[in-house]
């Protein structure tokens, strides 16, 4: 049974798609959870408004024990050992929009807007030499069911992996 990381900004959609793969029978876990339960929970980012997680402490204490299929649903949950990652991106105007939504500050949503602009998720997969099967969907095009339906897909054929990282290019789109 696999064990999933579904990454990507905030608000392209993870928790939603990770919602529906729990209702479906998969056990769903989020960094934040086990940053608690490891004792991985940094200092408060006033600036970015959000707690600071050691990922990397992490990283080396977890391990998925679970006899179920298993999504790891966060930001950061594409350093944790996995067996596949997918990496959610979104249009960076129809991300703007959800983070606005959200109620987040200036410097926060220009933060993450910019993130998902350089692909920094991809980035981070580069530099650490991440080498877990990927799949990379844009939630900006698909409902949270097509996603969900496409991870089931991808698991099914085995998690194939793409040729090269990022595919989605917004800055070749613009």
């Amino acid at each position: 049974m696999p064990t999933l990381a579904i990454t990507g900004s905030p608000a392209v959609g993870k928790t939603s798609v990770s919602k529906m793969l729990r209702n479906i029978g998969w056990d769903v876990v989020s960094v934040s959870q086990l940053a608690e339960d490891f004792d991985c929970v940094g200092d408060y980012d006033e600036t970015m408004d959000s707690q600071e997680i050691d990922i990397h402490r992490l990283s080396e204490m977890f391990e998925c024990e679970s006899n179920k299929q298993v999504i790891i649903d966060g930001h950061l949950s594409h350093f944790l050992s996995v067996d596949g990652i997918v990496v959610l991106r979104c249009q960076p105007d129809i991300l703007r929009q959800r983070l606005m939504m959200r109620d987040y500050s200036a410097a926060k949503i220009n933060s993450n807007v910019e993130w998902e602009f350089v692909a920094g998720t991809w980035a981070e997969i580069v530099e650490f030499e991440i080498d877990q099967p990927i799949l990379e969907l844009d939630s900006g095009q698909l409902a949270p069911e097509q996603i969900a339906n496409a991870i089931i897909r991808w698991v099914r054929e085995g998690l194939p992996s793409t040729d090269s990282p990022a595919s989605i290019d917004w800055l070749e789109n613009n």
